[in-house]
Parts: C-alpha cells; sequence; structure tokens
C-alpha cells in the first residue's frame, strides 16, 4: 500500500504546478456506477489540474468530458464499461462516420493522459452478439440499433498524450478527430474468450485528423492494427508490434458518393506484422452510379504514404492496394474508383507469407491506373514455391524491384 502511495504521489509531483487542483475519485465499491462522479471530477478539475483515477471504476454513464484546458489524467487504476448492449446504444455519444459511437468523449487543450492503468471495454458480449446478429453498417461499422462503443475518444481536441495505457476488449475501435495528438507505449488486446471474433477491433482509426504520432505500441486484435481513414494527414508511426491483425491501412475510402475522402503524408516505420491477413495496405471502394451511395463512387486522393522497415510472419497479402474494396467485380469494372492513389512507397518489406493466397506475396490492384508506385528493398517469400507478385493499372511498374503478374481475377475483400 505504502508502495502504491509513493507511486502515486511522485506521479503526481512529475504532473502539474505543486498549485495545481488534484481531483481524486473514489470508487462507490458494490458494482454501483461511478460515471456520474467521474464527470463530476473532470467538471471540478477542467482547467490547470490533475483527475486521478487510481481505483477500480465501474461506469455504466457516458463519460463526457470536454472543455479541458491544461489538464493531466493520472489513470492507474482500471476504468471498466458495463456490458450492457441494449443501455450503450442508446446512451454512448454518435460521432456519424459509419456510426460509430463512443464510451468517453474526451475533449480540450493539453491534455495528458498516463499512469500505468486499464480500460477494459467489456467487448464480449459485444463479440458475442455479434456473432448472431451480424448487425452493422457499411463496411463493418455499427448500427444505429446495436453500437458496439470506442472505449476512448479523443475527439476535437488539440496537442494531447496518451501513454503508458492497457485498452483491453474493445467492442469497436478507436477514432478520434484531433490535431497534434500522440500515443506511446499503448498495449491494446481485444480477443474473444469464446467461438466468436473480435471483430471490428481495430487498434486505432484515425478520423479528419492530422500530426497524430502512434509509437511504441502493441496490438492483438482481429481487425487494423491502424488504420487511416478519410481526411488523415501527416501521420507517423512507428516502433509497432501487431499481432492477428489486417494490416496497417490506409481506408476504407471513397464509401460516400459526393464525399472527397483524404489521406496524404503518411509515414509507417519499424513495424513487426505477425499472423495477419495484410500487413501494408490501401483499401478503397469502387465506383457507383448512384449520387446517394453508401457503397462506394466517392472522390478524393491517397498521396505521400510510405511503408518503410516491415518485418512480417504469416501474413496472407504483406503488400496491397485494392480500390475495389467491398464492390462487385462487376460494379468495379464499369465504375471504376474516382478516387486517386499515387506516390506511394514500399521500402525493406521482408518476412514470409502465410501461404493462403499461394504463392502471391503482393497484389496491387487499382481500378484506374495508380501513378508513383515504387518497391525496393522486398524479400518476401511464401512458405511453398516462388513468390508471386500480382499488379493492376499500376502506371509505374518500372519503379517496382519485382516482375509483375497480371490477376487472374478481381478481389473485392
Amino acid at each position: 500500500m505504502l508502495t502504491a502511495i509513493l507511486l502515486i504521489a511522485s506521479l503526481l509531483a512529475c504532473s502539474r504546478a505543486s498549485d495545481a487542483k488534484v481531483c481524486a475519485v473514489t470508487p462507490l465499491g458494490g458494482g454501483q456506477d461511478d460515471g456520474p462522479n467521474i464527470n463530476a471530477a473532470f467538471q471540478d478539475c477542467a482547467q490547470n489540474a490533475t483527475v486521478v483515477l487510481d481505483q477500480y471504476y465501474v461506469v455504466d454513464t457516458l463519460l463526457f468530458t470536454t472543455g479541458l484546458s491544461d489538464v493531466d489524467v493520472l489513470l492507474s487504476g482500471t476504468v471498466q464499461y458495463t456490458p450492457d448492449i441494449a443501455k450503450w446504444s442508446p446512451q454512448s455519444y454518435y460521432m456519424t462516420f459509419q456510426n460509430a459511437t463512443t464510451f468517453w468523449f474526451l475533449s480540450g487543450n493539453n491534455i495528458h493522459v498516463y499512469g500505468g492503468g486499464t480500460i477494459d471495454g467489456n467487448g464480449q458480449v459485444w463479440y458475442d452478439t455479434f456473432n448472431i446478429t451480424k448487425n452493422a453498417g457499411t463496411a463493418g461499422g455499427s448500427s444505429r440499433t446495436f453500437a458496439r462503443p470506442v472505449p476512448l475518444t479523443v475527439g476535437n481536441a488539440t496537442n494531447v498524450v496518451v501513454e503508458n495505457i492497457t485498452e483491453i476488449f474493445s467492442p469497436f475501435w478507436f477514432v478520434f478527430q484531433s490535431t497534434n495528438v500522440t500515443y506511446r507505449n499503448i498495449h491494446i488486446n481485444s480477443y474473444s474468450y469464446s467461438s466468436s471474433p473480435a471483430v471490428n477491433t481495430d487498434g486505432w482509426d484515425i478520423y479528419r485528423s492530422s500530426y497524430v504520432t502512434i509509437e511504441d505500441s502493441v496490438v492483438n486484435n482481429d481487425d487494423d492494427c491502424v488504420s487511416f481513414k478519410p481526411n488523415s494527414t501527416d501521420i507517423a508511426v512507428s516502433n509497432m508490434w501487431c499481432n492477428g491483425s489486417h494490416g496497417v491501412s490506409v481506408g476504407s475510402l471513397g464509401q460516400y458518393a459526393g464525399e472527397t475522402d483524404i489521406v496524404a503524408n503518411v509515414y509507417v516505420r519499424n513495424i513487426t506484422m505477425l499472423n495477419a491477413e495484410y500487413g501494408a495496405r490501401i483499401k478503397v471502394f469502387g465506383g457507383n452510379p448512384s449520387p446517394n451511395s453508401t457503397v462506394g463512387g466517392g472522390t478524393g486522393y491517397v498521396k505521400n504514404i510510405t511503408f518503410q522497415d516491415y518485418v512480417v510472419k504469416n501474413v496472407e497479402t504483406p503488400m496491397y492496394i485494392n480500390q475495389c474494396y467491398s464492390t462487385d467485380a462487376d460494379i468495379c469494372a464499369q465504375y471504376p474508383s474516382p478516387l486517386n492513389i499515387s506516390d506511394v512507397h514500399y521500402i525493406n518489406i521482408t518476412g514470409t507469407s502465410s501461404g493462403r493466397e499461394g504463392s502471391v506475396v503482393v497484389d496491387l490492384e487499382c481500378s484506374a491506373e495508380c501513378q508513383d508506385i515504387t518497391a525496393v528493398g522486398t524479400a518476401l517469400s511464401p512458405p511453398n514455391g516462388t513468390a508471386t507478385y500480382v499488379c493492376a493499372n499500376i502506371a509505374s511498374v518500372s519503379q517496382l524491384d519485382f516482375n509483375c503478374t497480371a490477376p487472374s481475377n478481381s478481389s473485392s475483400t
């Protein structure tokens, strides 16, 4: 007990100035809802202050902590959300894109979340229910009747650091709409105890955000390790260990007709990718004739993307571009994606595929011509046979360090 007290005192001493206000939340215990008291603490300590969450907290109320300025959040305990789908579906905070919602919306300027604690999404009931109902929006999003809330959303915020935090059993994925945000030394574990897969448990989804850094982190999950959603720019991801994921992904993009999606200036480096579907991935919906389509037809561009220094092991397709994502092949052929992909660079992508795609280790397929796609230092091998590199509508095949083969058929996954 003394050690814990000294640790908390030390952490506080390293945070705000000695005259800053401190709001320590005492849990009610007995399974009672600590959400209202947590919200009250953030209201009381909204400026030049520290909020202390150093015990076990049951949360059955939306955490809406906004208007913060120069606030430390010392999370050395555990925040666990209640597994009540019927309550959280209408109660969680709605964020529009793919019907995403959140348990906790954190907003303001100069916020530091740290302390070695845990955020527990209690996701098993969501995994099991989704496995039966398949109640999701387009491209795997939540639906309005079956929300799968994000454990923590940094939204409409600037100058935020989240570090030394563990997140477990996420029902869905992180998403934030902010500027100058850093995640460091984050451990994410979203896995299922039953036969139901832990679907849509992305580590990070970056949406309408810029100047975001993710580094020195570990993700065990069953979806994207990191995903750059619409209008993500100036992003750096480095020193990541991803297991069981769908890769580090640009997209999905171009889902909504009439919308312009941009992902640009992204640098991904030093990634270990294990037991995954993809390694370095770009996924874009095909075109669509309907002006109101929610399954493709959106415009925009992907530009200045670098995937560098990957080590992959047992990955189905280590290098992947799909411009017909979730789009029927016939529709995609008739209506190629109007979203342009260019200036994409693969540097030192090495390791082994799983063999699930046979000898294919690279699959770069654009429905409309992609420009300035380059690869150097590629050293990938399948479990058996000679590696195959599939390319379609790549204008710069001379800048790839492997020989391309035309695809035998189109993919829409």
